[in-house]
């Protein structure tokens, strides 16, 4: 015979089941819930980041024909110079140039790579400037493997030469910086022409420099900066951002 505590507690049993059932499901609702927040706040970051990545690439396609069409010039004038020899140098650099250009592909690319690219540029320009121009360019051998942004060398050297050494009556001085600090790499564009003070230099720079700015934001938001000033004796640029390697470039390097 059933006793009365056993009684009782059949009863509460029965009382208390829909009670713990209708917790548990509440707990179930709200952990989907929670389940379908994450998703859904996952998937946003995830479109963001496309839309970032497509913004970027966008950015370092309108380098490219900008950087085109100030070489063709260049060529054009040595052939309108009717300096033969030299313009068939300048096509070599232009085809090497362009052999690697369409490699170019990654948001973040290797030093090496970058200044490789830009000395097809300045082959270019050496052979149109002669003897005048001086290019002094410095790089410590184990930030050749660090990472960074396609074209922005290239991109502060031709601003350089459009917008300061083309205008120049006499010996052309470019030099060019790179070096590390704090875990922050600095690269440094100097030459001796003139283009005003400060803010007239970033409006001559165009959308040169402009284009370095939004990129840099887009990869490595406030951590990047770029800076510049003119006077009488040339125009600086500097710009920084955090310090990127390739970990299967830094394993391969010698030691």
């Amino acid at each position: 015979m059933l006793s009365y505590e056993g009684f009782t507690l059949i009863i509460m049993l029965f009382i208390l089941a829909p009670i713990m059932g209708a917790i548990a499901l509440l707990f179930l609702f709200i952990f989907e819930k929670r389940i379908d927040l994450l998703e859904n706040k996952n998937k946003e970051i995830q479109l963001e980041q496309a839309l970032q990545e497509a913004q970027y690439n966008k950015l370092n396609q309108q380098i490219q024909p900008h950087f085109l069409f100030n070489t063709l010039n260049v060529i054009l004038g040595l052939a309108r110079l009717d300096r033969k020899a030299e313009l068939i140098r300048a096509l070599e650099a232009f085809s090497q140039f362009l052999k690697f250009k369409y490699k170019a592909s990654e948001p973040l690319i290797p030093l090496a790579q970058e200044i490789q690219y830009t000395q097809h540029y300045l082959d270019i320009q050496s052979l149109r400037f002669g003897d005048r121009l001086k290019i002094d360019m410095s790089c410590p051998d184990h930030l050749t493997i660090a990472l960074v942004p396609p074209f922005i060398l290239q991109t502060l050297v031709e601003n350089s030469f459009k917008h300061g050494l083309e205008k120049k009556v006499g010996e052309a001085l470019l030099h060019i910086q790179f070096h590390l600090e704090a875990e922050t790499m600095h690269l440094i564009v100097k030459d001796n022409g003139y283009i005003g003070n400060a803010t007239s230099a970033a409006e001559e720079g165009g959308h040169g420099l402009d284009n370095i700015q939004k990129r840099l934001h887009l990869y490595f938001s406030s951590r990047a900066r770029l800076m510049i000033n003119s006077d009488e004796r040339g125009t600086k640029v500097e710009v920084s951002w955090p310090l990127v390697f390739d970990t299967k470039l830094e394993e391969a390097a010698p030691e």
